[in-house]
């Protein structure tokens, strides 16, 4: 019988070193010193805390579109009902005030029982059917969130949202000389952390599972799945309510984070496709691929993007007046750019499933022989 570790066994030399990095990395910010130094004050370790987050989000959507191939445009209506679940949690104007550890209960949960409620009655639908309801429910969640007022408050989010209660020694121990709001800043690193690990760990087990087997084979063919015993109903829920459940987590953890549930709009329809780009970008059906993606998405809009305006505007000068020197004007376009180029020149993402690249490697030997023989 394989064995968990079994299981476990393709986490190579690389992801035990980047683990260990960052796990020691808030104690030893060297790069944060080096940027110090050069005079551009941006701090990776805050930017580190939203790759995470976004990260669980990345694996959220691969559930549903890299494992069980539902083409989901809502992954961000998912994410609003944790954050906001997590708000009428904790926030002083309610009385629950079940802390941010009950609402990493509770915020999963509800948002999975929202995932069966709208998985439920779109079983039947497929491709960009599926795509259009699931993007209806998201335009439609964040309307009903901003006339909510008397529970959501509307525009102005539920804040503010308290602070993770950890034991007093291990408060101290991540204060350090640091002050609080440093103490804050490393427990929720250390808590996004340690919740993308154990995902990773999670979805690395699921993918060998019998459950992972029926995600992958109802991607593939969802007739073929069903004459061979399995239902696609049931994996298709499945999937929509796990999907949801870790969307949910990333969103407690997000208005945590933020110490606010943000405004509304702020989980539009962008926020689904730059989950979705993320996938694209490393690889859908790939966990390395998913965080990969989100590492690189963020990296290049919240880390890359100020420190190249900063240099251009150094070099070329005119401050914020003059467009070419505010790279945040023109970013997207570098970004889209190289996108259509990568998914010309490497359509499977740049850290791609085992099974997904050996097929299209096949795919490409059989046309290749196909013209030679022509």
């Amino acid at each position: 019988m394989t064995t968990i570790r079994q299981k476990l066994g393709n986490f190579g030399t690389f992801e035990v070193l980047a683990l260990t990095f960052l796990l020691l990395y808030p104690l030893f910010p060297v790069l944060d010193w080096g940027l110090d130094a050069v005079g551009q004050s941006v701090r990776l370790d805050r930017q580190l805390v939203n790759i995470f987050i976004f990260g669980l989000l990345a694996l959220a959507l691969n559930i549903q579109v890299g494992y069980a191939g539902l083409l989901q445009l809502g992954i961000a209506a998912f994410f609003a009902i944790g954050a906001i679940t997590t708000g009428v949690m904790t926030v002083e104007k309610y009385p629950f005030q079940f802390g941010f550890w009950g609402s990493l209960l509770v915020a999963p949960i509800a948002a999975a029982a929202i995932g069966l409620f709208l998985g439920a009655p779109t079983l039947r639908l497929r491709g960009d059917y599926l795509a259009i309801v699931t993007l209806g429910f998201g335009e439609v969640t964040r309307i009903v969130l901003i006339n909510l007022e008397n529970i959501t408050d509307g525009p102005r989010g539920l804040n503010p949202v308290p602070e993770p209660w950890l034991p007093v020694a291990v408060r101290e121990l991540l204060q350090g000389s640091g002050g609080p709001v440093e103490g804050t800043l490393k427990t929720m690193y250390y808590i996004a952390l340690l919740l993308l690990v154990a995902a990773v760990v999670v979805f690395t087990v699921l993918e060998k599972s019998r459950l992972g087997r029926a995600f992958v084979a109802l991607r593939e063919d969802e007739l073929a799945a069903s004459c061979m015993g399995l239902d696609p109903a049931r994996i298709k829920l499945l999937a929509f309510a796990g999907g949801a459940a870790l969307a949910g987590a990333a969103g407690c953890l997000y208005a945590t984070n933020l110490t606010t549930t943000a405004e509304p709009n702020t989980y539009d329809f962008n926020y689904s496709i730059m989950v979705l780009c993320c996938l694209i970008i490393g690889g859908i059906g790939s966990i390395r691929g998913a965080i990969l993606g989100a590492a690189l998405l963020l990296g290049f809009d919240n880390v890359v993007s100020p420190l190249v305006t900063r240099g251009l505007q150094a070099v070329i000068g005119g401050g914020s007046d003059n467009v070419l020197a505010s790279f945040t004007n023109w970013k997207w376009i570098v970004f889209g750019s190289a996108l259509v180029a990568m998914m010309r020149l490497r359509p499977e993402g740049l850290w791609p499933e085992a099974r997904l690249q050996s097929e299209l490697r096949e795919a490409k030997d059989i046309a290749e022989q196909s013209q030679e023989a022509l």
